[in-house]
């Protein structure tokens, strides 16, 4: 692992952390707000998000070099509706993809195949990510400000389970 290659993948591990916290500051604003099954939604992808950090935490850990993790700034809070609150969502995946994608480029140009290895998965799971946001957006946006069709989709978001941690 070159330390250039090290560098960045330690600083997505923080941005990972922040991806988690920002979810968690989106489910605390739903919950209030009385969207309870959008919440329990972020609250799933926060543990989703701290769980692509500690993917990333132990993979350096098993190249045998020293993980870090960084401060993370503090998470937007106030949203002006559940859709703001899904839009922020999607412009956070947008980011993380580019993240992403920069890292793989980065270790594909210093030719740490490992980390291209760890990495695919992380190009794949985006991919997964931005498309799940982009038809909760399009949902929200169909339904406007329709009370009996925003809590029929907050029953729906709140219907989703915990996905299993990869390889536990």
């Amino acid at each position: 692992m070159t330390p250039t290659v090290l560098e960045a993948i330690n600083k997505q591990i923080s941005n990972e952390f922040s991806a988690s916290f920002s979810y968690l500051a989106m489910a605390a604003w739903c919950e209030h707000h009385q969207f309870t099954g959008a919440g329990h939604w972020l609250r799933v992808q926060s543990q989703e998000e701290h769980t692509h950090a500690m993917k990333l935490f132990n993979f350096v850990l098993a190249r045998n070099y020293q993980a870090s993790v960084t401060g993370i700034e503090s998470p937007r809070g106030e949203f002006g509706s559940l859709l703001d609150v899904f839009e922020s969502a999607q412009k956070q995946e947008q980011t993380v993809s580019r993240q992403i994608d920069g890292l793989y480029e980065l270790a594909f140009t210093e030719k740490v195949f490992a980390a291209m290895a760890e990495l695919q998965w992380f190009v794949t799971e985006q991919v997964e990510e931005e498309k799940t946001i982009r038809e909760i957006v399009a949902k929200l946006r169909m339904v406007k400000d329709d009370p009996s069709s925003l809590l029929d989709l907050d029953r729906e978001l709140g219907a989703r389970a915990a996905e299993p941690t990869p390889g536990a």
